[in-house]
């Protein structure tokens, strides 16, 4: 619904920023604001503020900035309605007063969800009662306390034909509302209309308000299906509901992060182990709605499905769904777990802290999109080649953000770029770090691939050299992906350390280096028979040389960047001639104009 805005002002003006804020960040008084330390992202150094007298929030480090609804609705999770209910509720102002057509509708629906609420508790009795016992026995196999069983308020439909509808006859409830509850089943022939579930232990399905508004229930014995859902109803969409929200989002808002598992025992499984903010779609694929849902509390929701070939499958089916969404700093993360465990096996085998180590490891979209490309499959030909490259293509262009599309594009083609290399590359550098031993292998004029990687260790030795160049060219160089991984990876740490530490000096970033590991390739590459083929890279060397060397190499890779690009572009639109395609090509044509390619 839509409020007045001189209602949601007189909210605003009724409670302070700092009184919503309080409860969730440790305020300290500055004046006339108060500081903290951000909820939305991890620091050390307070950068959050809260400024009454102006009525918002700030954050320096992150950006986030707001008044108290915003606030509830980023660090609770809540919708706008949510937030201005709950809002309201504090001030205790009331709520504009809807139409009398909404209000008969917001009628019905509490009617109706009252009746869920009798039939939930109703559900819960038969569970301990003698007709309940098999149920009981199956949840406690499964390892469910008795607190843990009325915590989420797990009962049993026992299997009588209509005994629940004899048992809300007796509340005046009628066929018909229970009916739009989705807990009975009109009759196709001339008999009674009959229970929707049956012999089943049933898994209460709340709302965000934490209200229940469904059911998911497990047969008990032999039969099909094993796992039922409510039917969808006016306020039961099973796709843009989450099994177990209201208490992952409380617990999400402390971690900041939620994990998502494929059932109902998986949840109940981890939170009885003490993981809480985990929650489950209702036995479908992740949708949509549901991944808007996440990233309300999450920025990198975790994905923790069975490690079987089926799990892997929501796994890719999840990955494909969010691409066209992405957004800088939204994505998925993906836990990888042993073949044929899932959550609740790993929780009794390995403990909650067995998995929270499988979590540290959880994999992000982009390497799912690579397996999901190149796992058991082999790419001996030109051809083959070029199909993978296709399919990344393809995968990349449906991601909706130009610059999550951009960063995308470059890592994927890393990716191949190294995955090619390896399997052609005969001189790998993991076990030959030597400096005499690594560079006797090439001769003055050496192979093409031997000139390839001598340039690769002539442009690290610059910037490890006169490391001040690097400011002026990070992106130019963020984008180049060197052949060998291990120098590869070297470039990513000096590029990395160097944004982070501007003022560091080549012995200094020398130091670091040999710190965190690349104490071999840093050898190999600041060598003397290197200086001697191109004296620009030796520390005795001018800036100005060195840095008209540097440029010189970018340059060259970028035209074979752009070299790589409109070769995908022209088959791209000999496969499909249409404008998008031609753009695309026209694009790629005029940047290497521009840059002086060919």
């Amino acid at each position: 619904m839509a409020f007045p805005n001189q209602f949601l002002d007189e909210l605003r003006a009724r409670i302070r920023v700092s009184e919503v804020v309080s409860p969730k960040v440790r305020l300290v008084q500055r004046g006339q604001e108060f500081t903290g330390l951000c909820p939305f992202h991890n620091e050390k150094t307070p950068s959050f503020t809260v400024n009454d007298s102006k009525g918002f929030y700030h954050c320096f480090g992150c950006g986030a900035h707001g008044d108290v609804i915003s606030f509830l609705m980023q660090a609770d999770g809540l919708s706008f309605l949510e937030s201005v209910e709950k809002l309201a509720e504090i001030a205790g102002l009331p709520i504009p007063e809807t139409s009398s057509h909404d209000k008969k509708i917001t009628k019905e629906q509490a009617d109706l969800q009252q009746i869920i609420e009798k039939s939930c508790l109703w559900y819960q009795k038969h569970l301990f009662d003698p007709v309940g016992m098999q149920a009981k026995d199956y949840l406690q196999k499964r390892g469910f306390s008795d607190d843990t069983i009325k915590k989420f308020r797990l009962g049993f439909a026992p299997s009588g034909r209509g005994l629940l509808r004899q048992a809300m006859e007796q509340h005046n409830i009628t066929s018909e509302q229970l009916i739009s509850c989705g807990l009975l089943k009109r009759s196709e022939g001339s008999g009674a209309d009959r229970d929707y579930f049956f012999n089943r232990v049933t898994f209460p399905i709340v709302d965000r308000q934490d209200k229940v508004i469904g059911f998911g229930g497990r047969l008990i014995g032999d039969g099909q299906p094993k796992y039922l859902n409510s039917p969808e109803t006016s306020f039961f969409r099973k796709g843009k509901v989450l099994y177990n929200w209201p208490q992952a989002r409380k617990a999400s808002a402390e971690s900041g992060s939620v994990i998502v598992v494929e059932g109902y025992t998986d949840v109940i499984s981890l939170s009885q182990a003490g993981i809480l903010n985990v929650v489950a779609p209702l036995g479908t694929a992740l949708t949509e709605e549901q991944i808007l849902l996440l990233w309300r509390i999450a920025d990198e929701p975790l994905l923790c499905f069975d490690g079987d070939n089926a799990g892997l499958r929501a796994s890719f089916r999840a990955a494909e769904k969010a691409l066209p969404m992405l957004k800088p700093g939204k994505s998925l993360r993906f836990i990888n777990l042993p073949e044929g465990e899932d959550p609740d096996s790993i929780i009794h085998k390995r403990t909650a802290q067995g998995l929270k180590l499988l979590m540290d490891k959880a994999l992000p979209l982009v390497d799912m999109i690579w397996a999901l490309e190149t796992n058991n499959k082999r790419f001996t030909t030109p051809e083959r080649r070029a199909e993978l490259e296709s399919k990344f293509n393809y995968h990349v262009n449906r991601i909706n953000d130009r610059n999550v599309q951009y960063h995308y594009r470059q890592s994927l083609r890393r990716k191949v770029n190294s995955f090619f290399q390896d399997k052609i590359n005969t001189r790998k550098y993991e076990n030959s770090f030597d400096r005499s031993s690594t560079l006797s292998q090439y001769g003055p004029r050496g192979d093409i691939l031997s000139l390839k990687e001598r340039q690769e260790m002539v442009l690290l030795s610059i910037l490890i050299n006169h490391n001040d160049l690097v400011h002026g060219l990070v992106e130019e160089l963020a984008e180049i992906s060197l052949s060998n991984k291990d120098l590869d990876k070297m470039l990513r740490e000096i590029l990395n350390v160097t944004v982070d530490h501007p003022d560091l000096d080549s012995e200094a970033l020398q130091s670091h280096l040999v710190t965190n590991g690349f104490e071999r390739q840093m050898l190999a590459v600041l060598n003397k028979k290197i200086y001697k083929q191109a004296l620009f890279a030796a520390p005795s060397s001018s800036k100005d040389l060195a840095a008209s060397a540097l440029e010189e190499i970018v340059l060259s890779y970028r035209f074979r960047r752009l070299k790589v690009d409109r070769d995908v572009a022209k088959e791209e639109l000999a496969d499909e001639m249409n404008e998008e395609n031609s753009n695309k090509l026209l694009e790629i044509l005029r940047e290497q104009t521009g840059s002086g390619g060919i």
